[in-house]
């Protein structure tokens, strides 16, 4: 699941395409003089007449639409200190609107449109400060000029420095005054603002924890259809953290910010098909779900198609698409399909066995500390499958496997152990780790602890109980389709029962049942 409340899914800094639209202050002169007045103004000098001309060859009201004419008029009335003629003209170079983007030119006029007090001009100046665009960044400054916005009631620049109080970048950290800035703007119906208040009160952060009043936020941003204030609701109510637990209600929540685009939505909706939570069960939707976030680059619901395809849940077997998937999800990390993808070139499925494509893919899961892929990487070091053989390493990968309890390792490190592979031999030791993975439920490690016990190395010599491992050992073998195994064990079941008479072949059922029972997820033997 992917569980994190969010904020945002773009960034929380004012642009100027979130300002109104260009000039959009403005009226046109034209309803009420004549064109030629507004003309004879403008060329008099008058830097109000001046811009509203802008405005005019900019729409092509009055006279033909012209975008030359547009920035020579607007440039103009900046020239003559017009202060919304400067934050217009600073925009229209940050944004690239009619003149060629430049961010230097819009820095220039951004600070005297800002000086002369335009608060849309010190906000922008405060968002070109935050990301160092032409300046050095500086988060000082760009508190500084969003707090002279903030204070003309600008609601863009109060998020922005109530999210600077929230995690002390350029400020003081200070929650209370964030709370207040945030709140300011929240109540201007700035959907952000909504959303960061409702993670203030859901955190408890400047108040009093209360998921009641972060819902009510979250839920007015989303009545603007502000997609993470919708997946925020959905999260709470999957989770049943603050609320109590509903799965249709997450369903339904998820499902208007899936689609508005959210990745995170689309991803747990298909979760929630796949498993039939809030929903009922079906895999045809749950992989379009997973489909439109994985191609928004979504690693786990990249990994979950290539698991879909692998192992033909609702969809017919594909090892290519399978493939696809699972190289896009370890391309970005994920150390599952890292693993994944090791074992297809292990194996050839559906790639060119290659095993040092193998060994590549098993030691990049593998350095992340996934288990699976350790005990692959030392089991390659012991074969010298993809690397030279190196008893050394193939010990070292497979001890960190079993340490974090990966069966197969610690059946193979008991087995390093009792032929003093890469390390001093010991029985004592290889006992111990066959144990371990015996306990498990590891065929190998169960045949190999019923020759112990046979044959009395790291352990006092008991028929009984080696009687018991193998038996434990051939029904698991069978299971497992393990052929050669399963006759091995068979063997030595079979060897230990003709020197027997019945009772003793009961009393090693009952202890092999007794076993059984203290395996997890592996009943193997049933008398």
């Amino acid at each position: 699941m992917q569980s994190t409340i969010q904020l945002a899914s773009r960034p929380a800094r004012l642009f100027a395409a979130l300002l109104l639209p260009l000039f959009a202050l403005l009226t046109a002169y034209g309803n009420e003089e004549s064109i030629e007045s507004l003309k004879k103004k403008a060329e008099a000098g008058d830097a109000k007449a001046q811009l509203e001309l802008s405005v005019m060859y900019f729409k092509g009201e009055g006279v033909p639409k012209s975008e030359v004419e547009a920035v020579k008029w607007i440039r103009k009335a900046a020239e003559q200190e017009h202060a919304e003629a400067q934050s217009q003209l600073g925009s229209m170079y940050s944004a690239g609107w009619d003149v060629a983007q430049d961010y230097a030119e819009a820095v220039k006029w951004y600070r005297k449109a800002a000086e002369q007090g335009d608060a849309s001009a010190q906000s922008e100046l405060g968002v070109m400060y935050s990301a160092g665009w032409r300046l050095t960044r500086d988060d000082v400054e760009a508190a500084k000029w969003y707090q002279k916005a903030a204070k003309q009631g600008l609601a863009e620049s109060q998020l922005n420095l109530g999210s600077m109080y929230l995690i002390g970048q350029g400020v003081t950290k200070d929650y209370v005054k964030s709370m207040k800035w945030i709140r300011k703007a929240a109540e201007q119906e700035l959907d952000l603002s909504q959303c960061y208040l409702g993670l203030m009160y859901h955190e408890g952060w400047g108040v009093p924890k209360n998921t009641t009043e972060a819902v009510k936020w979250w839920r007015k941003a989303a009545e603007q259809g502000y997609a993470v204030a919708h997946y925020n609701i959905g999260l709470i109510y999957d989770e049943g953290k603050g609320v109590p637990k509903n799965s249709i209600e997450a369903f339904k929540w998820y499902r208007k910010a899936a689609e508005r685009g959210h990745v995170d939505a689309q991803f747990n909706l298909g979760r929630m098909y796949q498993g039939g939570q809030g929903v009922p069960k079906n895999y045809a939707k749950s992989l379009k779900w997973f489909w439109k976030a994985a191609e928004q680059g979504h690693v786990d619901a990249q990994f979950n198609l290539g698991r879909m395809y692998q192992g033909g849940q609702g969809v017919p077997k594909n090892y290519a698409k399978s493939l696809k998937w699972f190289w896009k999800a370890a391309e970005q990390g994920h150390a599952v399909a890292q693993y994944k993808l090791g074992v297809m070139y292990y194996y050839g499925n559906s790639v060119t066995k290659n095993n040092i494509e193998a060994v590549k893919w098993n030691r990049k899961a593998a350095e992340q500390g996934y288990a699976p892929a350790q005990s692959n990487l030392g089991m390659m070091y012991h074969k010298g499958e993809g690397v030279p053989k190196n008893d050394i390493e193939a010990v070292k990968w497979s001890r960190k496997a079993a340490k974090q309890g990966s069966a197969a390792a610690q059946s193979n490190l008991g087995a390093s152990y009792n032929n003093g592979d890469g390390v001093m031999e010991s029985e004592f030791e290889a006992v111990w780790w066959y144990r371990k993975a015996a306990k498990q439920g590891h065929a190998y490690a169960q045949f190999r602890l019923g020759v112990m016990y046979r044959d009395g190395r790291g352990v006092s010599k008991d028929k009984v109980e080696a009687y018991a491992w193998f038996l434990l050992a051939k029904a698991r073998a069978s299971e497992e389709i393990n052929k050669g195994l399963h006759e091995e064990a068979e063997k030595e079941v079979e060897a230990l029962e003709e020197k027997w008479w019945t009772g003793r072949q009961e009393e090693g059922q009952r202890r092999a049942a007794e076993l059984d029972r203290t395996i997890p997820h592996f009943p193997a033997y049933s008398k």
